[in-house]
């Protein structure tokens, strides 16, 4: 069996120099490099263990970067990095100052276009073919998209567009009937069908949009795989393959629990299991507190209504479609639809919590101000993964949300400073709200032990709205944080050596704003500092230095939160320290006040 063959490839001239019958071997080898890695440094597993065989025959019959090739949101691009001039750092992946967990363009010249969300890259494909159909170039345009992806709208309205082209794009369908959760939908049930040669309707719906389809083929066969890439490299027009793949193709585990392989954190390399850390003292996390406090209001609250686009395990709306599948609705990546789908329901009465990663409902902004807000629809928006993410970086941090929701009007918006307060607000928008509300709150986990912490069995207490609060009595400088960032906070100036100087205030309400307690606020200190972890542009603190603005008010503001740049990947706390809103460096500011 030939060895080492991976350890002399760094770019796809080099794999192009290999013979078919050597290909086997470095499969099998670069998923042993991505498992080796992978199990040390964390990642996303599965998705990439699974497109190898197509990762290498991509790269071994088109000639890539001449020909452009596009990962749809890029779980999958761990070889594909690995075989384009990145092996050696491959072990940077999604650490700080490392290489990026996506493709990226400004990473390098293989990665034709930056990626994170689903369904762009038919269209940016498509986009490519048609520049360069215009500019005279013979080029070949790849487009590789999951089957959860394509069912998105964007991916559709790329085929239609394209069917009607002459340009030269290969979309291949890698069908492996998940995505992060398993697939859903009326379109994966035909994808099923056609899998099994047993197509209900006696024609091919890609077809009938004007693509040359083949397959589906075994994706994980080398041969197949390269021989119908060359004969569609001489086909002219849009063209469809359809692969059939195993995530976490390779790794027993991973294959048997693709949920969880995922991303599984760290594990064994050779055996697969996922190394156990003890979370009985640990304090849980805001989105299995969503995830249960949403089922115990909707045992008490037959209205009470779940959607998630594509998120189930993530957001932990899956424990609400364990306990009330009738009620709690998984309706794919399509996030746009999950925003109309709230407002249809709420139209009726229903009490809709609409749980959307904060990064994700950017992809519904048009739904959320014309179909919600602009008919002042009570559609309970819940934001996961507010805030800086950590190791997925720019594409998902969920730093935006404010700025953009806050402009919208009928709109409130919350932060809760800890899990009781997540809790209460949850319970006050199922007793029914005026307007639609958003709430926002971080990935990982609280500050209260289980100890301290219960789900069941809880005494709600319902949330005055617009309502901020003193946390801390001071004498000079106020300081305003919104969310759970105030933990930061609090710790900051339980480390300082001045804070009887500084007082700390609670504004979970970023709109609408406690505009009474702000007045006696600037008219009581000296300065204001206001502390959020959202861009400052447009923020929480520009909530407030308007205001003052308003309001005739020339105390001091000082806006403090995530700069006008995009933060890379790293883990929250570097990322905090970068932003200047980890506990060290609000001690080393709070000095000066």
């Amino acid at each position: 069996m030939s060895k080492n063959l991976l350890e002399h490839i760094n770019n796809p001239a080099d794999l192009r120099k290999l013979s078919l019958s050597e290909l086997p071997d470095l499969a099998r080898e670069l998923r042993e490099f991505i498992i080796d890695i992978v199990s040390v440094k964390e990642g996303h597993l599965g998705a990439s263990l699974g497109v190898v065989e197509l990762t290498i025959a991509l790269h071994y019959v088109f000639d890539t970067p001449n020909d452009l090739l596009v990962w749809d949101v890029g779980h999958q691009a761990y070889g594909h990095k690995i075989l384009t001039e990145r092996r050696t750092k491959f072990d940077t992946n999604r650490q700080l100052g490392g290489i990026s967990g996506f493709p990226k363009r400004s990473e390098s010249v293989y990665d034709t276009f930056g990626v994170g969300h689903s369904s762009t890259s038919i269209s940016a494909a498509l986009g490519m073919a048609i520049a360069s159909q215009l500019k005279g170039e013979n080029r070949h345009h790849i487009s590789v998209i999951g089957d959860a992806s394509i069912a998105s709208g964007m991916a559709f309205e790329g085929l239609n567009h394209a069917g009607v082209t002459a340009a030269n794009l290969l979309v291949i369908l890698n069908d492996n009937a998940i995505g992060i959760d398993p697939s859903v939908g009326a379109l994966k049930h035909y994808l099923t069908s056609v899998k099994e040669g047993k197509n209900p309707k006696q024609n091919n719906m890609i077809k009938s949009l004007n693509f040359d389809y083949s397959g589906p083929i075994d994706g994980h066969d080398l041969s197949k795989l390269i021989s119908e890439l060359e004969r569609l490299k001489k086909t002219k027009g849009p063209k469809f393959l359809h692969i059939v793949t195993t995530k976490g193709k390779g790794l027993e585990q991973a294959e048997k629990d693709q949920v969880k392989y995922h991303a599984p954190g760290k594990f064994d390399a050779k055996t697969g299991e996922i190394t156990q850390k003890s979370e009985a003292h640990l304090p849980m996390k805001f989105q299995d507190v969503f995830g249960l406090t949403l089922v115990e209001l909707a045992k008490n609250n037959p209205k009470i209504i779940g959607i998630t686009p594509a998120m189930p395990s993530g957001s932990s709306m899956k424990f609400m479609m364990d306990a009330f599948p009738d009620r709690a609705f998984d309706v794919g990546i399509a996030e746009q639809h999950a925003v109309t789908l709230s407002a249809g329901m709420a139209t009726q009465g229903m009490i809709v919590f609409c749980n959307i990663y904060s990064t994700f409902l950017q992809r519904a902004y048009d739904q959320v101000i014309h179909d919600v807000a602009l008919q002042n629809l009570p559609v309970i928006f819940c934001l996961d993964r507010a805030g800086l993410v950590g190791e997925d970086g720019a594409t998902h941090h969920g730093v935006f949300d404010i700025a953009y929701l806050r402009c919208i009007p009928n709109m409130i918006i919350y932060a809760p400073k800890d899990e009781l307060d997540l809790q209460n607000i949850l319970y006050t928008a199922s007793l029914g709200l005026p307007h639609p509300i958003a709430i926002r709150y971080p990935r990982g986990r609280g500050k209260y032990s289980n100890s301290e912490f219960r789900i069941q069995n809880l005494e709600f207490e319902k949330i005055e709205i617009g309502k901020a609060h003193l946390l801390k009595n001071g004498t000079k400088t106020a300081v305003l944080s919104t969310g759970f960032i105030g933990t930061n906070v609090s710790l900051a100036l339980e480390n300082g050596n001045q804070p009887e100087t500084i007082a700390h205030y609670d504004f979970g309400f970023i709109k609408p704003l406690d505009e009474k307690l702000l007045h006696e606020i600037f008219n009581s200190f000296e300065t204001i500092i206001t502390i959020e972890d959202g861009t400052i542009k447009g923020g929480f603190g520009s909530a407030i230095v308007e205001f003052a603005s308003e309001n005739n008010y020339s105390k001091p503001v000082k806006v403090i939160g995530i700069p006008d740049t995009f933060i890379e990947h790293g883990t929250v706390e570097e990322l905090q320290k970068i932003c200047k809103i980890d506990v060290k460096s609000l001690e080393n500011l709070f000095l000066d006040y």
